[in-house]
Order: C-alpha cells, then structure tokens, then sequence
C-alpha cells in the first residue's frame, strides 16, 4: 500500500480541487480521510482473515463498489446542512478519492494487488507502470530506511504532482480571479 500520508495528500487535493473555496475545508479533510478509509480493512489480520479473501487486505474495501457505498453515506449524512456542497459534487469527490486509493495501491511494487471489481469479480489487478515503494502495515513498521524510500517515492510520485496541481489552481485562480 502506499503510505497514509500519499493517501491522505491526494484525497485532500483531490477535495480543494474539486471545492475549491475555502469554505468547503471541512470536505477537503472529508476527501483526505475517504482516501485513507480502504486501509481499514488491515483490521482483518487481528482476526486472521486471509489477505487474499473477499475480506482481506485489498479486497472489497478497496473496490469500486465500496466507493460508491462510502460516496453515497457521505452524501445522505451532509445532506441538508447549511453550506454544504451540491450532493452529486460531494458524491464525486469522496466516491474520487476513495477510489484514489486502490489506484495507489495499484502502482506499488508490492502486495497482492487490488480488486477493484469485487465482489463481482476477485481477481487482483496492478498497473504495468508501479513506481510507488510499497508501505509496510502498521505505524511501528514505519521505521529505517523502508520507510524512507516510501517517503521518498511518495514525494515524487504523489506530493509533487499533488503541489503542482494545487499551485496551478491557485495561479489560475489568481489570474483569471475567483469566478
């Protein structure tokens, strides 16, 4: 998998893109949390659920199906409050970055993959093009140089396009005014 941080950065981008007035902040951590929640599912090792089964590590929490489930109690819970985003907006965004993270997942060089597609179907899928230094499970696992080299891979292959992205909205955004 790859780290929370690349988790929670691209979720986060993905919210202030995507609702880009300051207002919605709330939605932007929305977004980083939605990106993280799949991860989740590493509960299962406490109770020995097999990595590779529906319920195991990559499996349904990380498929299309969940995100769509997780857009759309995002949406019934906001409902109605004073200043929040259009339903489908909202929907869009956390069903985006829920999904951003079994893409993630999908460009690591490590696990079984990722089943977007279960329970219909479950198979594992990785991208061809996997840059992304996989990220050991667990806080105390985070240590040494392992953990440096998922730093260092999440920099250049999700921080720094995340930055550039957000700076590009915010010249935009400064050239053209808020409109």
């Amino acid at each position: 998998m790859a780290s929370i941080i690349g988790h929670c950065a691209l979720g986060f981008t993905l919210g202030k893109l995507l609702l880009p007035e300051p207002r919605y902040w709330p939605y932007w951590l929305l977004a980083a949390a939605a990106a993280f929640l799949p991860d989740a599912d590493v509960i299962g090792f406490k109770f020995h659920v097999a990595y590779g089964s529906l319920w195991g590590h990559r499996g349904l929490s990380h498929s299309l199906l969940a995100a769509a489930v997780v857009a759309t109690a995002a949406v019934l819970v906001v409902r109605g409050r004073a200043g929040a985003p259009a339903p489908g907006r909202l929907w869009a965004l956390v069903f985006l970055a829920t999904v951003s993270h079994g893409l993630l997942d999908a460009l690591t060089n490590g696990g079984l993959g990722v089943a977007f597609f279960s329970p219909f179907d479950a198979e594992r899928y990785f991208f061809a093009f996997r840059p992304l230094a996989v990220s050991p499970i667990g806080v105390k696992n985070f240590v040494g140089e392992w953990a440096a080299r998922v730093v260092r891979s999440e920099a250049r292959w999700i921080l720094l396009p995340c930055g550039l992205l957000l700076l590009g909205q915010w010249a935009r955004r400064r050239a053209f005014g808020r409109a």
